[in-house]
């Protein structure tokens, strides 16, 4: 797999929008597109279940339908079991529970190199970490990167990937087009090549302050393909124009799970209506903004308003200076449903402007 993979990455596209990818038919805008969709493949899946649990950590990886388990921060244990990761960013209230996923039958796993993945035959977790100084920076990391994930995807019998994270040390170091964002871009949209041209999956990307120049890139895959979805607040990720780098962000808003009851998987959303970030260094104003984006999206997805959080959601916000924690707490407090399973991580948004960017799970 490593060899094919420098092989083909030797000859990555350089294309502004990656190459086979979507037409306007690969995204949703509207619940009854969605639904029509959905229809079509089949909500076949059981839903995945997403909690978060401060029970011990060998405990937790006890179980046979665990499919994976993040932790948070210095603080988290190390553990060698393939299903869990450790990644770099710092809980801002105190020691930070586990992220749990589980599965509905027993959970086999694998380590092959710098990629290791668990799967059900429903869903499928993976893991690659890529050490920058082994490969030539963060450009060449995330091609490589993503490479290894399209290998995976080749000789997956869980193809479709619904969701991936991507964290990366000093996100926003550098200037112009030499911002490691940027940088980051251009590596995974060549690394991608034409992998997702059914619809990219949802995705976030945070810079994590550890100083060690380690790419960690995770996903969920699926035996059966979502549905993309896209915000009628926000210019598609994908098209943004040039002024916000030579390779645009290669991610869908959200992903609908092909599941028999509801459940989106909602991208890093932060304070942007079109293309353009709003109410620079506002706290308050941009997490407002936030909020009306993802109430753009759940009413796009046809979630009514009533059920857009609570208990049923997992959410994870992301804040650039750790002294707004409890600011950024009080006013989702005051927003959403006092039973929403809220964690909060000390992370750097992909934009310098940005102060806050909020990710999650939404489940029926």
């Amino acid at each position: 797999m490593m060899a094919q993979c420098i092989m083909r990455v030797a000859a990555g596209s350089r294309l502004r929008t990656p190459p086979g990818t979507m037409t306007d038919a690969s995204v949703y805008n509207s619940s009854d597109n969605l639904n029509t969709h959905l229809n079509g493949v089949g909500r076949v899946l059981p839903s995945l279940r997403v909690s978060y649990e401060s029970a011990a950590l060998e405990q937790i990886l006890a179980g046979p339908e665990v499919l994976a388990v993040v932790g948070f921060g210095n603080a988290a244990p190390a553990h060698g079991d393939p299903r869990y990761l450790r990644v770099a960013l710092e809980p801002l209230l105190g020691p930070a529970p586990f992220e749990v996923w589980r599965a509905s039958a027993p959970v086999i796993h694998e380590t092959a190199g710098e990629l290791r993945w668990s799967g059900d035959g429903d869903y499928a977790f993976g893991v690659i970490e890529v050490d920058e100084g082994a490969r030539g920076g963060i450009a060449a990391s995330a091609r490589y990167a993503y490479c290894l994930l399209r290998e995976w995807i080749a000789a997956s019998r869980t193809p479709h990937v619904l969701r991936i994270w991507n964290y990366l040390d000093a996100i926003n170091t550098g200037s112009g087009d030499s911002e490691r964002y940027r940088e980051f871009c251009r590596g995974r949209a060549d690394g991608m090549a034409s992998l997702f041209e059914h619809g990219f999956p949802a995705a976030t990307a945070i810079g994590v302050r550890s100083g060690r120049r380690v790419l960690q890139v995770y996903w969920l895959a699926a035996r059966v393909r979502g549905a993309a979805l896209e915000n009628p607040r926000q210019v598609s990720a994908w098209r943004y124009p040039r002024e916000h780098g030579p390779s645009a962000p290669t991610f869908a808003r959200a992903m609908r799970a092909p599941t028999r009851s509801p459940q989106l998987y909602i991208s890093g959303t932060a304070a942007i209506v079109g293309h353009v970030s709003h109410h620079h260094d506002d706290l308050p104003a941009q997490l407002d903004e936030t909020l009306m984006n993802f109430a753009s999206l759940l009413e796009a997805a046809g979630v009514p308003a009533g059920a857009h959080f609570g208990s049923h959601s997992v959410l994870k916000g992301y804040v650039r200076n750790g002294a707004d924690a409890g600011a950024v707490v009080a006013r989702l407090r005051e927003r959403l449903p006092t039973s929403t399973p809220m964690l909060l991580l000390h992370g750097d948004i992909c934009r310098r402007e940005l102060l806050i960017e909020i990710d999650g799970i939404l489940a029926g």
